[in-house]
């Protein structure tokens, strides 16, 4: 933020000024009116009143993210990158086979210590009583249930994608989180706050709004990016985000009758590269391109194309 000063006359006016990118990636400006010919006490009185209106006006701002407008050109250009997919359908060989693949590099990607070759022996299990077999198991229940249900988003399909991850492993299992979280990067550092509990609801509620109003609107892969980034910036629960994150990005895809993605371990980095684009930068073209290479490396370790 910062101070503004406009000459009127013989008199110069003040403003409180904050810049910030739309999700257009266009500069924006709030201002704030603070007054005329001010002394410097009085502008510093009036300047940290003002400061906390337009923080307020802020948080307002970002709990409302998707109330956001594209032009129809925005919108034809981000529904482009579906053209760089080709479409392709499993058959029950290559769901088990992608089904193993998504498992292992989902568990992995938040710090799972079962080994890849681990996975399908751990999936033809009856019973464990490991909490790392339980999610792996319990993440090939959710797959399946992306599959085969008819029901559309919802905060119940997301609260019962995390309970299936994680029945038997995590006491919170299908709950929304009581407590605030915060992601650091290893050095100890917050990269990202998760929605405060008390805006939790508000939020998830919106995301399914957005989505009933645009899902016609945007193309499978835009709006499968869309809906997993913001999910992922809301992060409702105490853990398990991620996982459910990419499983709502395949519920997407396969409700569409587009292929499911898998994200790999390796490419860890530069997914999470594209989460903080979208989220310091309201960039969705990162992620679009990502999602689109690991489609690629998903058709050649499921299938023969």
């Amino acid at each position: 933020m910062y101070i503004e000063k406009r000459k009127s006359g013989k008199n110069i006016k003040y403003y409180l000024v904050h810049s910030y990118r739309d999700i257009n990636n266009k500069v924006q400006k709030i201002r704030k009116y603070l007054g005329s010919n001010l002394a410097p006490q009085k502008l510093e009185i009036l300047t940290k009143k003002a400061r906390n209106s337009l923080l307020n006006l802020l948080k307002s701002l970002e709990s409302d993210v998707f109330e956001f407008s594209l032009t129809e050109k925005q919108i034809e250009s981000l529904n482009k990158y579906d053209d760089k997919i080709t479409i392709f359908h499993f058959n029950e060989k290559q769901w088990q086979q992608f089904t193993e693949e998504f498992v292992y590099n989902t568990n992995a990607i938040e710090g799972s210590t079962i080994l890849k070759e681990e996975v399908p022996k751990i999936l033809k299990k009856k019973e464990t009583n490991d909490d790392e077999e339980i999610e792996t198991k319990g993440v090939a229940k959710a797959i399946e249930y992306i599959r085969k249900t008819k029901q559309d988003l919802s905060v119940n399909l997301i609260l019962k994608l995390h309970e299936l991850c994680f029945k038997g492993s995590k006491h919170f299992a299908g709950k929304l989180r009581n407590v605030e979280v915060v992601i650091r990067d290893r050095g100890g550092e917050i990269i990202h706050s998760g929605t405060p509990i008390e805006n939790l609801d508000k939020e998830l509620n919106e995301l399914i709004l957005w989505y009933k109003k645009n899902k016609e609107i945007f193309k499978p892969l835009a709006l499968a990016a869309i809906i997993h980034n913001q999910f992922e910036d809301i992060h409702p629960f105490q853990d398990g985000n991620g996982r459910v994150g990419r499983l709502l990005l395949n519920f997407i895809l396969v409700r569409n009758k587009y292929p499911p993605i898998n994200i790999l371990l390796e490419d860890r980095g530069e997914y999470y590269y594209t989460l903080q684009e979208y989220e310091k930068n309201d960039k969705l073209r990162p992620s679009l391109n990502f999602l689109i290479k690991q489609y690629k490396k998903t058709l050649r370790k499921v299938t023969t194309k």
